[in-house]
């Protein structure tokens, strides 16, 4: 059924559809399911090219093994905060998680970022996060130091003089501002390659072009940035949209 879980044969068919390089959503079509079921399975377990159904049946079972021996673990059997849903909170963590994978990030470096975004705190300790996603702490090492390299989490002292690895609103802003500048290096790169090639070639002329387009995205993403920065930093609750409807309403 497509709301239950997938099967193992369902899974032999997303890999056969895999190797026959298949998009998703054809795959999906197949199967009588949603093109996000397919691209959650792919992504959790290995991606396109390293996605076995026999490896990801398996750990389909040992995550499900896990959730439902959870409460007999003492801390975890504690209820979650606000009242939340501990399955649903767990499927909306590996939801965030594919996602951040389909934009590039590795698996662990992702699984991070969701477990630091999904923190009320926003904030965990290396050992914190280690324990939360049951990884050993040279994955939390290397996921961290990449993660810093993206500009996609920062780190301070806690009283203890411990690290903390936190999100917080600026990063999204500094990770944009970084994207653009990493277009500038490219912009930079390929007029040197104009002047190597010689100006009336083809060649240059196809580096000088990608040049002037990465040239005026990294102006747009610049500008667009500044523009929303303010955005980061306002309460969902007090939005010009909220205020006008709030408006309008007490007028009615």
């Amino acid at each position: 059924m497509p709301g239950g879980r997938l099967t193992q044969q369902e899974r032999q068919q997303i890999a056969l559809g895999l190797a026959d390089s298949l998009p998703y959503a054809e795959i999906a079509r197949g199967l009588g399911r949603p093109t996000s079921t397919v691209t959650r399975e792919v992504m959790r377990n290995g991606g396109p090219t390293a996605y076995r159904a026999n490896l990801a049946h398996r750990a389909t079972e040992r995550r499900a093994h896990r959730r439902r021996t959870a409460p007999s673990h003492g801390q975890e059997s504690a209820p979650l905060a606000h009242g939340r849903d501990a399955e649903a909170v767990a499927e909306y963590e590996e939801t965030f998680t594919t996602v951040l994978m389909g934009s590039g990030l590795p698996k662990i470096p992702a699984r991070v970022l969701t477990c630091l975004f999904t923190a009320d705190t926003g904030s965990l300790t290396a050992s914190g996060l280690a324990q939360r996603l049951q990884v050993s702490p040279a994955s939390i090492s290397k996921a961290i130091t990449f993660l810093e390299s993206q500009s996609l989490v920062r780190r301070e002292r806690d009283e203890g003089r411990r690290d903390r690895y936190l999100v917080d609103n600026e990063l999204f802003y500094q990770a944009t501002i970084a994207s653009a500048r990493a277009n500038d290096e490219l912009v930079k790169t390929a007029r040197q390659g104009v002047a190597v090639l010689g100006r009336d070639t083809p060649a240059a002329a196809r580096l000088e072009n990608v040049a002037r387009f990465l040239d005026f995205i990294s102006e747009s993403i610049t500008r667009a940035a500044e523009q929303a920065r303010e955005v980061l930093h306002t309460s969902p609750r007090t939005t010009p949209d909220d205020s006008t409807d709030r408006t309008d309403a007490d007028h009615g």
